[in-house]
């Protein structure tokens, strides 16, 4: 959080990784809404990227920073933080969004080691070490005027298996205990650490995962709130969380998928 020299408004600042598209965007439009400044860093090329951020965020008067990183690219996090906090100051909130599906979906019992590392170096090693530094970065700032957090968005593959989508599965899982380990080393420094479990999404990439099995599943009354779940409800969850407004809480996963996870009696 930062104070504008021209009004001294305070301005909190967001990070998004995998910002540009589905539920990273709608993560991003939310947090502007909120008032957040938001940098973004995705695979997009600069030109392309910085466009559509702007773009997306000109309405809510808020400043916007992208670069394109691979967040498996451990070497690059420094100078992207680096630049976040120059052209928009420290970060407030991080929230965890990139992340690669299975693809194409494969049986547990055909899954190749090439794939599987890339899942594991995207999804799990590149979120863990990125999480690392902003953490460590925020832990520097001891006199931070709000409380600040770190939202991980996982899915309900963290806890519901798919045995098309193994790798997945386990990286999600992963991250829940991410979020419960940097929860616990946190929390004394006024910085929550979240979990969202998204649901069946409506986006390109579930499309290209099933899409028609998860719709006939909606169908046959599997999800309590019988509809796709919409980027923009993940988007509210977020918010709801970076604003602080659920204030005893971190390290717990919140469900945004409509009753999916609800077991039922046979």
């Amino acid at each position: 959080m930062v104070r504008s020299p021209a009004t001294e408004e305070v301005r909190r600042v967001a990070v998004v990784t995998g910002g540009s598209r589905g539920l990273g965007l709608a993560g991003v439009r939310a947090l502007a809404a909120e008032g957040f400044d938001v940098a973004v860093c995705d695979l997009d090329e600069p030109e392309e990227g910085s466009r559509g951020l702007a773009k997306e965020l000109s309405e809510f008067g808020v400043r916007s920073l992208y670069r394109t990183m691979d967040i498996s690219d451990l070497g690059a996090h420094a100078a992207f933080l680096d630049d976040v906090e120059r052209e928009l100051g420290p970060v407030d909130c991080l929230l965890d969004n990139a992340g690669i599906p299975d693809r194409p979906l494969t049986d547990i019992l055909d899954v190749q080691p090439s794939t599987f590392d890339r899942s594991v170096e995207v999804n799990l090693r590149g979120t863990f070490f990125l999480t690392q530094a902003v953490a460590r970065r925020m832990l520097a700032r001891a006199d931070a005027p709000c409380r600040r957090s770190i939202i991980v968005i996982s899915s309900v593959a963290a806890e519901i298996p798919s045995l098309s989508r193994s790798q997945y599965c386990l990286t999600k899982a992963s991250l829940s205990m991410l979020v419960k380990l940097f929860a616990l080393r946190l929390g004394q420094h006024g910085i929550d650490v979240h979990e969202i479990r998204p649901g069946f999404m409506r986006t390109s990439m579930t499309a290209s995962a099933g899409g028609d099995r998860m719709a006939a599943a909606i169908e046959a009354g599997r999800v309590a709130i019988p509809r796709w779940g919409e980027p923009e409800d993940v988007g509210a969850a977020v918010a709801t969380l970076a604003s602080g407004r659920l204030p005893y809480l971190t390290g717990q996963p919140l469900w945004i998928a409509g009753g999916l996870n609800i077991q039922r009696a046979l």
